[in-house]
């Protein structure tokens, strides 16, 4: 069965209510290609590798969370840029990419599915006054030290994290997927025993020594992933097409 490029888009966009927060990057469709589509490959992130997996795969639209056309960036289509661009193109796939939208999300967000990953009871964004907060706040079912929890994140994601130990056991945890490392002094003032986020900052270590909290980074990669494959699930069964997830290793 095919779904109207235009339908598909439309829902997405309503689904993930994008117009609800400002954001780096636009979000929804940005590059336009056949006007049907049957089949989406979803991935992180719109890299030469996916999209040569999604040519392969005969796809004709690429969901991703990563896309194109950052602020600040050259806006000039040479190299890298160009090579994406030209297989889009040439191949009439279409790119729909879903920034912080995709972080947000109550179901499909990245931060709601790395919860439901690794067992934690959601209980509320970090800043409840924030509307633009990404992070999230809630609790293991039991206590654990921070060793067992970080065995648990490596046996998830599928990769060693990185770890600094707290005092104490952890079960109230705080985290934000991807570069959230910013969001620590929040998660410290929301009392957590531990903060998860992709990746790492040098004052990171300092302010989760200092603060006696436990803090892991666990990949900017591998904590997005679930986000748009759940997205993918969502639409392939609203509009009964099909969706192929392609993970493309990034030890970052």
């Amino acid at each position: 069965m095919a779904i109207a490029l235009t339908t598909l888009v439309e829902e997405t966009d309503r689904y993930l209510n994008i117009a609800r927060i400002a954001d780096y990057c636009p979000n929804g469709l940005q590059v336009e290609g056949r006007p049907q589509v049957r089949r989406i490959v979803s991935g992180v992130t719109a890299s030469q590798a996916l999209l040569e997996a999604a040519v392969a795969a005969e796809a004709d639209a690429v969901l991703v969370h990563h896309g194109y056309f950052w602020k600040g960036e050259n806006p000039c289509v040479t190299g890298m840029k160009q090579r994406r661009l030209k297989t889009l193109l040439a191949h009439d796939i279409s790119l729909l990419a879903y920034h912080l939208p995709l972080d947000l999300h109550p179901e499909v967000g990245n931060n709601v599915q790395l919860a439901r990953q690794l067992d934690i009871e959601v209980e509320g964004p970090l800043e409840p006054d924030n509307p633009k907060t990404v992070g999230l706040v809630g609790a293991l079912a039991e206590p654990m030290s921070a060793r067992d929890f970080a065995r648990r994140v490596a046996e998830v994601l599928g990769r060693e994290p990185l770890l600094v130990e707290g005092a104490g056991s952890v079960q109230r945890i705080g985290w934000c997927t991807g570069g959230g490392q910013g969001y620590i002094d929040t998660a410290i003032a929301a009392g957590v025993d531990l903060y998860l986020t992709g990746e790492a900052s040098e004052q990171t270590f300092h302010s989760a020594r200092e603060n006696d909290v436990a803090f892991i980074a666990a990949g900017h990669h591998a904590t997005e992933r679930y986000g748009v494959q759940a997205l993918g699930d969502y639409l392939a069964k609203r509009f009964a097409i099909e969706h192929l997830f392609i993970d493309c290793p990034n030890p970052v």
